[in-house]
């Protein structure tokens, strides 16, 4: 169904050791509005999509949003991997590095672990773009939120790119829930 091309979809390159940072760009790993998140309640939501463009919709946007994982996961990695203890400690991250040691786990900012109970799938096209277009949105001011906390200009970088991908996203479930309309809107014939 994919073809996966081993390569990130955007570098994600930091300039040191930070896990200050890492504490709070994990939330777009695991948190309620993260990457994650995203892609779970998009390929589950193609299914009941009247359509054949909006399946193929949520499922380019579900798969790019597995691809905007791998580099929240490798940012959060990168800038935790080479810290040493003392730092990690420092930075409030003992009791992670207790659970997990460097390893990249699914949690948000404050430590809560993910849950289903993040996504969305109500089964009425018009209602998930409605949550969909509203998940963008939540997400594009994680994003945000991040790049101000942000002290390094090489994960600012990169946060800034996939702030912009959920903007792009946005204005695709806003195409595809005009689409939708039009196609419930239609008389059917027999």
């Amino acid at each position: 169904m994919w073809i996966y091309e081993k390569k990130l979809e955007y570098p994600a390159r930091v300039s040191g050791p930070n896990p200050k940072l890492a504490k709070t760009i994990i939330t777009q790993y695991g948190g309620p509005d993260g990457e994650l998140s995203a892609s779970m309640r998009y390929l589950t939501q193609r299914y009941s999509m009247p359509t054949p463009q909006t399946k193929a919709l949520l499922t380019d946007i579900g798969t790019e949003e597995l691809a905007h994982m791998e580099i929240v996961a490798t940012l959060v990695y990168n800038l935790i991997k080479d810290a040493p203890l003392e730092q990690l400690k420092k930075e409030g991250m003992a009791g992670y590095y207790a659970d997990h040691d460097r390893a990249v786990y699914f949690i948000d900012a404050s430590g809560n672990p993910w849950t289903a109970t993040y996504i969305q799938s109500k089964g009425d096209p018009i209602t998930d773009l409605h949550e969909n277009m509203a998940a963008e949105q939540k997400a594009r001011s994680t994003y945000e939120y991040l790049i101000n906390l942000s002290d390094d200009p090489c994960v600012t970088d990169t946060l800034r790119f996939l702030r912009m991908r959920e903007v792009v996203h946005f204005q695709r479930f806003g195409e595809a829930l005009q689409l939708v309309q039009e196609y419930l809107d239609r008389k059917k014939f027999y």
